[in-house]
């Protein structure tokens, strides 16, 4: 299984979800689920935009867990 760490590496750097979903130019919602579903699927595309709005490579905001 995938978890993304997008909760955990924003608030280290000081964001809300508001805060992240305006730097990366996503929709409020798809932040939210992300940010409270850390297992949620989603897209390359997405990944993407939130790891360059974060100032990370996207692999790190991946953590494989164990099934």
């Amino acid at each position: 299984m995938i978890r993304l760490k997008v909760r955990e590496i924003a608030e280290k750097q000081g964001l809300n979800m508001a805060q992240l979903a305006r730097r990366a130019d996503l929709d409020n919602n798809t932040v939210r689920k992300i940010w409270h579903d850390p297992t949620k699927e989603i897209s390359t595309i997405t990944l993407d935009k939130i790891a360059r709005a974060l100032g990370v490579n996207a692999s790190e905001l991946i953590e494989t867990l164990p099934d």
